[in-house]
């Protein structure tokens, strides 16, 4: 694979925002039709996916005729394949904090066909702070990511919390690692039209062509808050929560916010 992009991330909808951003950012002007006509899941193939209804995702990574190519994974830093590394990929990492992160993933189990069934709330919740959730552990996956940052200098590591906080400033600092010149008015067009709501509302970016989903159960984009968690957790949960936390995170120096 000849210098792709990887998106990564342990939560689709953060995937999905960061994909469209790329996207627009790299062919938003020379390709516009793309963005009416082909889904971002098509546009941004999901390296390990195999789902039935569409080709595999490295069979759909390696026909992207642009350049370069856009591509994101769910893996844990240790899974990666070893060409990226070696082909000095740019890679964007994309962190959330673990409550929202808890919350969003329970739902996005809940109405996505091909993921485990979650159970009620609280089963779902203990099996989060076990790590036993596709992908595994959310304290091993950002703290790993963190980590590999800290010796791969073509690695940005961003935050979801500053991306819903200011999304044109978190757009100029990833335009500055990619090393893209583009205009305020470009990125001010860009923040305009991957503001969540709009996103929601975009068959492109919604995920609603994809079977596998079932809005009626919830959608794929469902609220994109910061702070959700707090409608969820009841004060036991969120005080068993912060003490697993503090365990398993005792040892990386990753900071969260999980209010803004």
């Amino acid at each position: 694979m000849s210098n792709p992009l990887i998106l990564n991330i342990t939560l689709c909808i953060c995937t999905t925002w960061v994909s469209y951003i790329l996207d627009l950012l790299y062919f938003g002007n020379d390709a516009p039709d793309r963005q009416t006509s082909e889904p971002i899941y098509m546009r941004v193939p999901f390296l390990e996916s195999c789902f039935k209804m569409i080709p595999s995702g490295t069979e759909l990574a390696d026909n992207l005729l642009t350049s370069p190519r856009i591509i994101k994974t769910h893996l844990p830093v240790q899974f990666v394949p070893k060409s990226f590394w070696d082909q000095n990929s740019k890679i964007v990492y994309v962190a959330r904090n673990a409550k929202d992160n808890a919350v969003s993933y329970y739902h996005f189990d809940r109405m996505n066909l091909v993921q485990p069934d979650p159970g009620d709330w609280n089963t779902f919740l203990q099996k989060f702070m076990e790590g036993k959730n596709v992908f595994g552990s959310w304290y091993d996956h950002v703290s790993g990511w963190w980590e590999k940052k800290q010796t791969f200098s073509n690695l940005i590591y961003l935050f979801y919390e500053d991306l819903v906080e200011d999304t044109g400033r978190e757009l100029e600092h990833l335009c500055s690692f990619l090393g893209l010149s583009t205009s305020v008015e470009e990125r001010e067009k860009i923040t305009k039209g991957v503001h969540f709501d709009a996103m929601k509302q975009n068959k492109m970016t919604n995920y609603s062509t994809l079977p596998v989903m079932d809005f009626k159960i919830s959608p794929f984009m469902r609220k994109g808050k910061v702070g959700d968690w707090k409608n969820h957790f009841t004060v036991m949960q969120n005080e068993q929560f912060d003490e697993v936390y503090k365990q398993k995170m005792k040892n990386s120096t990753v900071k969260f916010r999980t209010e803004i």
